[in-house]
């Protein structure tokens, strides 16, 4: 579903934006809003939002870094940017396009190039703990999108994967978020990916991805990204749930409201 947003009188849809273009607006919104655009996203720092929006988008965390250095000039921030030359056309006719945009309806657009609308997270989020309050756009994509893209760009090159063709099956509910199969192998793999801020961290297995880890024991990895705060490794985890791993049963009961009408 897309999350329209108005630019000017247009109705924008997010998913008719081509990536180059989310990329640039990207930049474009870490120049303008600076520090308080990283704050309304949930970001702690520049390298952060460089690195988990660059994954989210499929691309290299730098063009994040190049298309904000790209803008730096037409805004009072402390940094020069790119000021020995002149905006190039392509991120010109973009600037003229959404530099009126303000905080909140840049911040819900940029949220969008990832398929998160807030006002629908909000809608089914648990009731969160102090030390949850943080669920933001940043940590969504840390734990979500960026992880897995992250895992996408280098499958090809881990010896564990290398010779698999990979299926992605995260919208399928099955327990992982990636299926692989290879000719020389009758069995395939799952690889279920998580993603850490942090070079450490806790992180949860949900009852479905549990179960998949029980019945399919080495042919079930974990696959978890780290640092996305400094510099993003991988770390991978062959039958997770007989590693030296303390895994503890956590239960929450969440009350869930609605409003009824009859019509």
């Amino acid at each position: 579903m897309g999350v329209l947003t108005k630019v000017g009188d247009v109705l924008l849809n997010p998913q008719k934006i081509a990536t180059r273009e989310k990329l640039i607006l990207a930049g474009l919104y870490l120049s303008k809003f600076d520090l308080a655009g990283l704050k309304t996203l949930g970001f702690e720092s520049f390298l952060e939002a460089f690195n988990v929006i660059g994954y989210a988008l499929g691309a290299a965390p730098a063009s994040i870094k190049n298309y904000r250095d790209e803008f730096d000039p037409s805004f009072p921030n402390h940094r020069k940017g790119w000021h020995k030359r002149a905006t190039r056309d392509y991120c010109l006719k973009l600037f003229n396009q959404y530099k009126d945009l303000d905080l909140e309806t840049f911040a819900g657009l940029v949220r969008s190039f990832a398929g998160d609308d807030e006002n629908v997270w909000s809608a089914v989020r648990e009731e969160e703990s102090a030390d949850e309050e943080d669920s933001s756009f940043a940590k969504r994509m840390i734990t979500g999108l960026a992880a897995e893209h992250y895992f996408e760009s280098v499958q090809a090159s881990l010896h564990e994967f290398c010779d698999y063709d990979l299926e992605n099956t995260t919208r399928l509910g099955c327990g992982y978020d990636f299926r692989l199969r290879s000719q020389a192998h009758e069995d395939f793999l799952a690889v279920e990916v998580k993603g850490l801020k942090a070079r450490t961290g806790s992180l949860a297995l949900t009852p479905k991805e549990y179960a998949a880890a029980s019945s399919l024991h080495e042919r079930f990895f974990l696959f978890v990204v780290k640092s996305f705060g400094e510099t993003p490794f991988h770390e991978i985890y062959k039958d997770p749930l007989a590693c030296d791993f303390q895994f503890k049963r956590k239960e929450r009961i969440i009350v869930q409201v609605s409003w009824m009408v009859s019509v």
